[in-house]
């Protein structure tokens, strides 16, 4: 359901879809071929989201900001099944934050960092780019994202993206 809220109405990018039972609602910007899933819940109710292109924002995610900020999420970002992504500054493009994973007020997450599943990244928490968190709370890893990890992970954030159109065109209710 994509609904106005307050005087503030959603705007959807071409190519994305929005599954029936997701909510978006108030002052939330979604970019082109997005994959919003069943049970997410995007509140732009008294903040801004803002989200890039290319992103797949799985299945009971929330995504909220606090009155007059911005949670902004880049493009070709990953959010796992059941993440909650609160207030956040900024997620860098290609990340990935894992199912079950909270995102805190504040944080910042670089280009290509990883929040593993069920992390706890705390408020004002910084994970630089190409860097993996994990734990709770969350710890920066030794490990860094290599070229292996984004070749894998560009053809599942590719798989998010064909599925818009599928789902346009095959999805009934």
């Amino acid at each position: 359901m994509v609904t106005s809220f307050a005087g503030r109405t959603p705007c959807i990018g071409e190519g994305a879809w929005v599954h029936p039972s997701a909510e978006v609602f108030g002052d939330v910007r979604i970019g082109s071929r997005c994959w919003i899933g069943p049970g997410a819940r995007l509140r732009g109710d008294y903040g801004r989201i803002v989200v890039g292109d290319c992103c797949a924002i799985e299945d009971n995610c929330v995504v909220h900001a606090r009155p007059d900020e911005t949670c902004t999420i880049g493009s070709w970002v990953t959010l796992g099944h059941g993440c909650v992504v609160h207030n956040v500054l900024a997620v860098g493009d290609f990340a990935v934050i894992g199912m079950g994973a909270v995102v805190s007020d504040w944080a910042e997450l670089g280009e290509w960092a990883v929040v593993a599943e069920g992390a706890v990244v705390p408020q004002r928490a910084v994970v630089p780019a190409a860097t993996i968190a994990a734990g709770v709370p969350a710890r920066l890893l030794d490990r860094v994202v290599d070229d292996d990890f984004k070749t894998t992970w560009r053809a599942f954030k590719q798989r998010y993206v064909d599925l818009c159109e599928l789902y346009r065109d095959g999805f009934g209710r």
